[in-house]
């Protein structure tokens, strides 16, 4: 393994890892937003709205990230729709982890016990206030690990992005291979980034676990 080259390949990784990151993460914030509203939808069962929720979420579950990268870069310029790269990423990954966020919010939300809904509205909370105050907190703390996993699951789905021309890790990574044939050292900095990028989730992940497991246990 040569140093020398690694250092020579840095400066690019550097560039492809900043915009792995934006990308990733305005892809996962859509995905965020689209979860809760899907989520809400569905554990209230609105009508009409609840069936179409369970039909998106079927679908881009069940469906590989790249299939609909493809559809949507590809695709949707034969409808007159064209979609810049950076936009085709952030909105694939966002459409894609909001049918993941959006069982890990209603499963919080179902996990909160009736009982305690009851014993607030017998107190005299109005239904407003039991559910800022009683059942999104304890939702938010029920689905913590399993949204952190969707988070850190989305990050590494980036590494897809290069196959619509997106100078991700991965495609810098398999560009200077191709070459320059330094096979090791670009993996390793490959792998050195996406730890990088994913091990910080996860310790804040973890940290935010504890805290509401303390926070529950303290109840």
């Amino acid at each position: 393994m040569d140093l020398a080259v690694m250092g020579e390949y840095l400066p690019r990784f550097g560039e492809a890892f900043l915009l792995t990151l934006r990308i990733g993460w305005a892809g996962i914030a859509l995905s965020l937003l689209i979860g809760l509203a899907a989520a809400f939808i569905r554990h209230f069962k609105i009508p009409l709205l609840s069936g179409l929720m369970a039909g998106y979420i079927e679908l881009f579950r069940n469906t590989p990230l790249l299939v609909q990268l493809f559809f949507i870069y590809f695709g949707l310029p034969k409808l007159g729709f064209t979609v810049s790269p950076e936009l085709c990423g952030a909105v694939g990954l966002g459409l894609l982890g909001g049918s993941y966020m959006a069982e890990s919010f209603r499963s919080g939300l179902d996990a909160v016990p009736p009982a305690q809904s009851l014993s607030a509205l017998s107190l005299g909370m109005t239904r407003r206030q039991l559910f800022v105050h009683v059942v999104l907190p304890q939702a938010f703390a029920i689905s913590t690990p399993s949204v952190v996993a969707n988070v850190i699951f989305l990050l590494k789905e980036t590494s897809v992005f290069s196959a619509i021309s997106l100078m991700d890790l991965m495609f810098t990574a398999k560009d200077l291979i191709g070459l320059y044939y330094d096979t090791t050292e670009c993996l390793v900095l490959l792998v050195l980034f996406y730890i990088v990028m994913l091990l910080p989730v996860s310790l804040l992940g973890r940290k935010l676990e504890k805290k509401f497991e303390f926070g529950r246990s303290g109840t």
